[in-house]
């Protein structure tokens, strides 16, 4: 059979396109489960819903998430669809298989004294580029924008005066958000001072239109801008795994539990669907419970 699998493979990468480490992982995939089944004595024509349950569950009690359990039946739904194909079995049992509920993932959020924290010793930097740092995260953290949405932000959308910056989000919506009396503040010092001499080392593009610039005067990619954070870690000292989302995540969990309005909450993310924003609900939940079990006197009382 192990020609088959060759054979399957081949179908992806050249008739296909997949690139070359999903081909792998495809033919990791099929061969563990090849593994199980001639271990039991199966022949892959015998495969059925029982038995593909049964590989499930090894998987799972050997530390597999259903994440990963869920890639692998696909990976073999589509084999055996070529198999079908092909005429080596007459039938595709993969196709009888629900997918696999998945676990909800609360999104990390950081608490209000690690960000406090964050600008404090992001403060106490003496590089040239430490401001320019500081309003990225002072920003990133007063409006919860995307990764994609805030390195494409142009000197144009931005309202100093009103504190709005007009963003384009997900499919082309354009939405205004708002941000912090603190973080104007920063970026005026960015703007009026380390943004020119940043812009100047540039000499290819003398109207550069966006906001944040990297080190050599371009605009910030967002890889770029996860290199920056990942580097503003390093200089600080601390170890919080910074990254855009954590922010976004970090401004509507605080935002919520501060009292504002899910709806609002719901339009300044962007999201287009109210249910996507009350996965915060569930972060704010574990708050109430941690505060009732600290504070409650009968909270640990049988």
């Amino acid at each position: 059979m192990l020609s088959e699998i060759q054979d399957f493979l081949d179908h992806l990468q050249y008739d296909h396109g997949y690139s070359p480490n999903t081909v792998e992982s495809y033919g990791r995939d099929i061969e563990q489960f090849y593994k199980l089944i001639f271990e039991q004595g199966v022949d892959i024509t015998d495969v059925d819903a029982g038995i593909i349950r049964n590989y499930l569950s090894q998987l799972l009690s050997l530390g597999v998430t259903k994440r990963s359990c869920q890639r692998k039946v696909s990976a073999l739904r589509h084999y055996y669809s070529y198999l079908l194909t092909k005429e080596i079995v007459k039938d595709n049992p993969f196709l009888y298989i629900d997918p696999l509920k998945q676990d909800k993932r609360l999104p990390s959020v950081l608490y209000l004294e690690q960000i406090e924290s964050i600008f404090k010793l992001n403060k106490q930097r003496n590089d040239d580029l430490m401001w320019r740092d500081e309003a990225i995260i002072e920003l990133l953290y007063a409006t919860g924008v995307r990764a994609s949405e805030f390195v494409n932000i142009r000197l144009r959308d931005i309202d100093l005066k009103r504190r709005t910056i007009r963003i384009m989000g997900k499919g082309s919506k354009e939405r205004m958000v708002v941000f912090s009396q603190s973080a104007k503040e920063t970026l005026e010092r960015y703007l009026n001072e380390i943004r020119p001499r940043i812009a100047g080392k540039n000499r290819f593009e003398f109207n550069n239109e966006y906001l944040f610039l990297n080190s050599n005067g371009k605009q910030l990619t967002v890889r770029g801008l996860q290199f920056i954070l990942d580097d503003i870690e390093k200089k600080i000292g601390t170890n919080y795994g910074l990254h855009p989302h954590i922010f976004r995540h970090s401004f509507a969990t605080h935002l919520l539990e501060g009292g504002a309005d899910l709806r609002v909450i719901q339009e300044l993310l962007g999201h287009e669907s109210l249910n996507t924003t009350q996965v915060y609900t569930h972060v704010s939940e574990e708050q109430i419970l941690d505060q009732f079990q600290a504070h409650h006197p009968r909270a640990y009382k049988k």
